[in-house]
């Protein structure tokens, strides 16, 4: 048996009718906020964020970017890598 609705409604009209939740104001607020991190660009507030994010499955990187340029500055020491290996030697 095959059974065929067609209805004819805007996408709004749907929502309601179904009765599923009206987002279009957060949806409006999400849209302004892109509009404004695309404009002033990202705060320090947000590198903060995403280095703790990016690090938090990693162990000794729970600090954050603090951490994550103790990891950089000492992979670019030159004390590091051969040099290291030949002194222990």
């Amino acid at each position: 048996m095959k059974f065929e609705v067609e209805v004819e409604a805007t996408p709004s009209e749907a929502r309601a009718f179904l009765g599923l939740p009206d987002l279009t104001p957060l949806h409006e607020a999400w849209v302004e906020r892109m509009k404004s991190f695309s404009i002033e660009g990202p705060s320090a507030d947000d590198w903060q964020k995403l280095m703790k994010h990016w690090t938090g499955g990693v162990s000794g990187m729970g600090g954050g970017l603090e951490a994550w340029q103790k990891l950089m500055l000492a992979a670019m020491t030159p004390s590091s890598g051969k040099e290291a290996a030949e002194e222990k030697k």
